[in-house]
């Protein structure tokens, strides 16, 4: 719409009945606000259309230069390639970059959104397995946004830049199956939407390959959780011969717990894993998994971005990148 016609801070104020200043303490994520009031305000920005980050269009050619990379808990290892690759191109284009962790914020709150609208940032990279808040989607359709290596977040304006997890599960069971394994076990994940999407490929690649399912247990996708999972396989009447863990931690998991039943491996059990954390490479580990291109995600994110930044009003783009196979120890052929 024209300039003329955006909805402003004051517009917001008079549609709600209150004063400006009470509409930048709601934008702050102020407690000093009461909750009715809060609403009112939230309602009418809703109404109006209005975007929270409006002010810092008029600082015209002054923009902060400033990215937000939001992400669910820093500690996952599989972000550390992702964020390398994404960091660097951005820096390269003469952006900063301001890593704000979930975890360490007590989750992706009001508080944090306030805070990343507070620096008047110019883009917000969402990173990983990340659910958006009302508060977090009002920000994500007012500032231009890229959702990198996570398929939570569906948003119109909100370009998604991926690995296909589908297409990965049907690789590591395709991989399984031919190396002669015809009972293979899936530790699965709750929670993300990758973890619906790596169990949706793999209960399809069994039935395309007629290949039985020796069990699905559904984990917390840390390396406990995947000890827990395979012990509950691999101690019942009838284990499997090969395991697809839902990421390269649970993987881990699994061999320790292999470890500890006096199982060889890959002769007595084959294991695979995803998304190949670099402890996944270590020769200790030597754990197959499925390469989903972590730095190239980063990297395609950052020039997602860069040109939503330049051109918001540009189409949504879903681009998922194809993964591959990368065969180690856990599961060679000797």
């Amino acid at each position: 719409m024209p300039a003329h016609d955006r909805p402003t801070i004051r517009t917001v104020a008079d549609h709600a009945g209150v004063s400006k200043s009470l509409v930048s303490l709601v934008l702050q994520g102020s407690d000093r606000v009461r909750a009715e009031t809060r609403d009112r305000v939230l309602q009418a920005i809703d109404e109006l259309g209005y975007a929270p980050n409006a002010w810092a269009q008029s600082l015209g050619a002054r923009r902060s230069r400033l990215v937000g990379v939001v992400m669910d808990d820093l500690r996952n290892p599989w972000y550390i390639d992702c964020l390398d690759a994404l960091a660097g191109r951005l820096v390269r284009a003469g952006r900063r970059v301001l890593v704000l962790d979930g975890r360490i914020n007590e989750g992706v709150d009001d508080a944090l959104v306030a805070s990343i609208l507070s620096l008047g940032v110019e883009g917000i990279v969402a990173m990983g397995s990340l659910s958006a808040s009302r508060d977090l989607e009002r920000a994500m359709r007012s500032i231009p946004t890229v959702a990198a290596a996570g398929r939570d977040i569906d948003i119109d304006v909100v370009d998604v830049i991926a690995a296909d997890d589908v297409d990965g599960a049907r690789l590591a069971v395709r991989h399984l199956a031919e190396r002669g394994h015809r009972r293979i076990a899936h530790i699965a994940g709750w929670g993300p939407e990758v973890a619906r999407l790596r169990r949706r490929g793999f209960e399809e690649a069994c039935q395309e390959l007629d290949v039985e399912v020796a069990g699905i247990e559904p984990e917390d996708m840390t390396e406990d959780g995947g000890h827990r999972a395979a012990r509950r396989l691999l101690d019942g009447a009838n284990p499997p011969t090969a395991v697809f863990a839902v990421n390269d931690v649970s993987a881990i998991g699994v061999l320790s717990a292999a470890r500890e039943l006096g199982l060889s491996v890959p002769g007595d059990l084959a294991v695979i894993g995803f998304d190949d954390i670099p402890s996944a490479r270590s020769r200790l580990v030597d754990l197959s998994t499925i390469d989903i291109a972590n730095a190239a995600v980063g990297a395609r994110a950052a020039e997602a971005l860069l040109a939503r930044i330049e051109d918001p009003g540009r189409p949504r783009t879903v681009d998922l990148l194809p993964p591959t196979v990368l065969e180690r120890g856990s599961t060679a052929a000797g």
